[in-house]
């Protein structure tokens, strides 16, 4: 697999834009005119500096609304494609994008764009150019790719062919599989990109959100099997406008770039039945393992598992680290002179084959990450996440593996907690939201879930719930506004009980957050609950939602540093997370904050 990138792509100057391209791992470029136009360097140094980073120039582009017009028009159009040609001879690239038109066409007749095109194309071979020619989902008469084909067939010259982008053949719904019927020899280039169901003007939809492949709505596994079904040998190359992606680090939105590639490659190749020898498959996560929270002092944070009934199993023998236990639930508190304050640092899940999920992280692009261990300590296969949390892997079970590595606990079975992590929590900033969806997807097989829109004190919050199909390992995923303070983290313990572990919480002197009495009205007048089991959620400030298939009560506690608590039972088959309740949740912990 050959990859590339569109420039258009990512934030910054060509120059910067190239050396992010090249430190991510690309193999070539696609040359936007406009990024050229714009930099000081002539197209020869650009030329040189493509070379000496190891980058091909797969494409320039784009030449527009040149077909379908009268002659006067298209002879000045032969005039600027010409002066272009001459830049590219410069620039030492050999295939032009012309783009179907949509600003000047005026002859409704494919006889004509052939004949056009194809003076086009001998006008290019004068100069070792190529063209690949593709329809626009807004072109004004051609808008279909098989269109597009029907009018290179046409011209039939040696160095005319199509180029196929995924955004223009499914934002219309056109079907993909009529790709495998293009003489493979005229599959000229592939562009790829993603993009959220959006109901809009198709222009604006792919102006402005595009998305890196497997952060939207598209089927681009089906669509880049067909392609490669036709016969396509040429390279993988992005065309992403998106305006978060061109505000965004050039190096790191170029990794998070050929991740994405890497990923949809490896998915396409697996789909179809034809496993890249160097590519391990991905391992589903079958639970969260444990949950690790740095911090340079974390004893707020104990004192809060010590009230919410969690068991201190003790100290490692070698580290500063300390481990609380309530049944199966496993946090793990790593207290570093220089950690700053509390919050998740890492979270570990159990897999069929740890060492397999590392090796697939690696091959779609995460960052290896060093850990630590001594003689006897279990082996934890790491890397980093795109914010920098620590993403562990055991294939044993807890108590086979790392717990005893941990001495001096001090277990009791009495008036303990017992539960299981349902969820985690995670806010992200604005520009780091889609890496993220990304990451889950590629390197830790989660599926994505609906997203919803919820309100909180700074506007809405989009939150999206990225899980396994049983729900063992669930990420709640929240984009704040991007003027709005970033949330704190929180760690969700599931219990059979949550009415017993408040009143334990309680007695033991947590405060657990208060919730306004207006909540609980609206209780009431929502769902009709007798007054006996309102009172009870109101003096223990439990929250509760129900639908059709059951219930969900929780409970909050304080936030320490950047993490907090929650406490949730579910009861039947309720598979949500109380969606209804978190602008109460978001405003009473901006009030504590704030005071």
């Amino acid at each position: 697999m050959r990859t590339s990138i569109a420039t258009v792509c990512l934030s910054g100057g060509l120059v910067d834009k190239l050396h992010a391209c090249a430190a991510a791992g690309f193999d070539g470029v696609e040359i936007m005119d406009a990024d050229l136009v714009a930099a000081v360097e002539s197209p020869e140094e650009i030329r040189a500096l493509c070379a000496r980073l190891g980058l091909t120039i797969d494409l320039f582009q784009p030449l527009r609304d040149c077909e379908g017009v009268d002659d006067a028009t298209f002879a000045d159009n032969l005039r600027r494609a010409r002066a272009k040609f001459e830049v590219m001879r410069r620039l030492g690239a050999s295939m032009v994008l012309v783009c179907s038109n949509v600003g000047t066409a005026t002859i409704a007749d494919p006889e004509v764009a052939a004949r056009q095109l194809g003076q086009l194309a001998d006008a290019a071979a004068e100069y070792g150019i190529s063209i690949a020619y593709e329809a626009l989902a807004w072109g004004r008469f051609v808008d279909d790719y098989r269109d597009a084909w029907n009018i290179v067939e046409r011209a039939d010259r040696a160095n005319l062919g199509v180029c196929l982008d995924s955004f223009h053949v499914l934002s219309r719904g056109h079907d993909p599989a009529g790709i495998e019927g293009i003489d493979p020899a005229k599959l000229f280039f592939l562009q790829l990109a993603d993009a959220p169901s959006l109901d809009m003007d198709v222009l604006s939809w792919s102006r402005h959100h595009r998305l890196f492949p497997g952060e939207g709505q598209f089927d681009l596994t089906t669509f880049l099997s067909h392609v490669l079904c036709a016969g396509y040998t040429g390279p993988l190359s992005l065309e992403v406008f998106n305006d978060t992606f061109r505000q965004t680090d050039v190096t790191r939105t170029a990794a998070h770039a050929h991740r994405s590639l890497r990923w949809l490659y490896n998915s396409t190749v697996r789909a179809n039945g034809q496993p890249d020898a160097q590519v391990a498959p991905p391992q589903p996560p079958h639970a969260v393992d444990f949950v690790e929270i740095s911090g340079s002092d974390l004893s707020s944070v104990e004192q809060i598992l010590d009230q919410l009934g969690f068991d201190f199993e003790g100290g490692h023998r070698t580290k500063a680290v300390r481990l609380w236990r309530a049944g199966e639930a496993s946090i793990v508190l790593s207290e570093e002179p220089r950690a700053g304050e509390p919050h998740i640092e890492g979270i570990g899940f159990t897999v069929t084959d740890a060492q397999a999920a590392k090796r697939h992280a690696v091959s779609i692009g995460a960052t290896p990450r060093f850990r630590r261990t001594r003689a006897g300590d279990a082996e934890l296969p790491t890397v980093s996440a795109p914010d920098g949390t620590g993403i562990y892997w055991s294939s044993a079970s807890t108590a086979e593996s790392w717990v005893a590595e941990f001495e001096g606990g001090q277990t009791s079975e009495i008036d303990s907690l017992h539960g299981v992590i349902d969820h985690l929590n995670v806010a992200l900033p604005w520009h780091e939201f889609d890496e993220a969806v990304l990451f889950n997807i590629g390197v830790l097989a989660l599926d994505p879930g609906t997203s919803a829109d919820l309100a909180g004190p700074y506007g809405l919050v989009r939150s999206q719930v990225m899980r396994t199909p049983d729900g063992s390992v669930r990420l709640a995923m929240n984009l704040a506004p991007p003027t709005a303070p970033l949330q704190p983290r929180h760690i969700a313990i599931r219990v059979d009980d949550v009415v017993a572990a408040a009143e334990r919480a309680r007695r033991s002197g947590l405060p657990s957050l208060p919730i306004p009495d207006n909540y609980y009205d609206d209780l009431h007048a929502r769902f009709g609950l007798d007054d006996e089991f309102l009172h009870l959620l109101r003096e223990l400030n439990l929250l509760y939602d129900r639908d059709a298939n059951g219930s969900f009560l929780h409970f909050y506690t304080p936030t320490v540093g950047k993490v907090f608590f929650e406490i949730v039972e579910r009861r039947g088959a309720y598979d949500g997370y109380g969606a209804a309740s978190t602008p109460v949740r978001l405003v009473a912990q901006e009030d504590r904050r704030a005071g």
